[in-house]
């Protein structure tokens, strides 16, 4: 399902994730200019390229993405543990700490997102 066709599920969550109806309206107006500026279109295209990699029959395209965040979250707490490389500085270690920040909210979202709308559908 493209994100034009999914608008009036997406307006569906918007009404039950904001109760006040002014805050609804903001939400709506927000998702609106998004698609005016042309970012959903980008979003979906970039929600394609990870649901064909999510697909892929080789074993690595599947899972590259959960490994890497499982290698920068090793390296975070490898750095807990005092084991980590001794030129290491913190403006690194906060990098990689940003980087895991993304990926799992990234996933909590998209997770969250899958659940919401598959309720709204049936």
């Amino acid at each position: 399902m493209s994100l034009v066709a999914a608008i009036p599920v997406i307006g569906k969550v918007i009404d039950k994730l904001f109760p006040d109806a002014n805050k609804a309206r903001e939400a709506r107006a927000e998702l609106s200019k998004m698609l005016l500026n042309g970012e959903l279109n980008e979003l979906e295209q970039k929600a394609g390229v990870v649901k064909a990699e999510a697909q892929g029959e080789s074993w690595l395209q599947r899972n590259w993405r959960p490994m890497v965040m499982l290698v920068f979250t090793a390296l975070v707490v490898c750095c807990w543990m005092g084991w980590s490389a001794p030129n290491l500085t913190e403006a690194v270690e906060l990098k990689l700490f940003s980087i895991i920040q993304m990926g799992i909210g990234g996933y909590i979202a998209s997770r969250g997102l899958e659940k919401v709308v598959s309720t709204i559908k049936h």
